[in-house]
């Protein structure tokens, strides 16, 4: 394989861009949880999803791709100046020597379910209504974002998730639905099933895009990283408006999901969100498919 080799410009550019991305959320998670403030919208990015802050901002080379660099380029990147790096001939790759047996079995498994995925219809037709499941018959002291109202009454809330089909297909939301809700879901997800239930219609689903990718960093590379990232705070955006808390303070205006209006919004912004979603988990099966590539090659030498 050619070695493809990124001038200078072209890669700073591509790590302003990045910057430009992801530092002003990263940096605003920081400073909230200096101060012990929290974000029931946004912190999700960083809590739920374990990939740090600081690391989201480095900029990193996706694997088979060498920079053209400087010493000052180096010094000013500690990121880069460790055993994960090759730098020699003034150009830095990333050291496929660092790529491990754990990394290789994880990139297998990823390319396998974003093929899934990607060659199974979409199900257009839960409304967001996970969320509501998640507090279904609670009481006020129960539910998990405190400090914010819901904006309908526990009764009304119960009796509208109680007229409406259940259908979360994802393992990592069903498992937060409160023990009353989960019987009311017509699928009953676990860990082992999610090859097999995942969806390209489902929010959750597409946010994992940043897991699963950063999951892979170094090799799969910031860019694709912080376009997942960018992506799942837009679902995350879209999952907590249609939800039955009130964030207009927050300046999220609802979706308001137990209205037909708002079911035919949201399923309007779901099609948007999937298909950007679509092109991003292509580019993760290609990425997971060449580190695969890579190291059954390196275990044949």
């Amino acid at each position: 394989m050619s070695e493809v080799i990124w001038s200078r410009a072209k890669w700073l550019s591509l790590a302003e861009a990045h910057h430009q991305r992801v530092s002003a959320h990263a940096d605003a998670f920081v400073d909230r949880r200096s101060r012990g403030a929290k974000h029931p919208v946004h912190d999700f990015l960083f809590t739920y999803y374990s990939f740090a802050p600081a690391k989201l901002k480095q900029w990193v080379p996706p694997h088979g791709v060498s920079l053209e660099v400087s010493a000052t380029d180096l010094e000013s990147r500690s990121w880069w100046q460790t055993d994960r790096f090759i730098h020699e001939r003034g150009l830095l790759r990333l050291n496929e020597h660092r790529f491990t047996t754990r990394e290789r079995e994880f990139a297998t498994w990823a390319a396998m379910l974003c093929a899934r995925i990607l060659g199974r219809a979409g199900r257009f037709s839960c409304y967001g209504l996970h969320e509501w499941a998640m507090v279904y018959r609670q009481s006020a002291e129960q539910v998990r974002h405190q400090g914010y109202e819901l904006r309908l009454s526990p009764a009304e809330l119960a009796a509208y998730v109680g007229s409406q089909p259940v259908c979360c297909s994802h393992y990592d939301a069903f498992r937060f639905f409160t023990p009353e809700a989960r019987p009311l879901n017509v699928l009953q997800p676990t860990l082992d099933s999610r090859p097999d239930l995942e969806q390209s219609a489902c929010l959750h689903a597409n946010m994992d895009l940043y897991k699963w990718s950063s999951k892979l960093w170094p090799w799969t590379g910031s860019d694709l990283i912080g376009e997942c990232f960018l992506l799942a705070l837009e679902g995350r955006d879209l999952d907590m408006r249609a939800s039955p808390y009130d964030l207009s303070t927050l300046g999220c205006e609802p979706v308001k999901i137990e209205t037909a209006e708002g079911r035919v919004q949201y399923e309007r912004e779901q099609r948007e969100l999937a298909a950007k979603a679509a092109g991003l988990r292509q580019k993760l099966l290609d990425g997971c498919e060449k580190l695969r590539h890579m190291a059954l090659r390196r275990l044949s030498e």
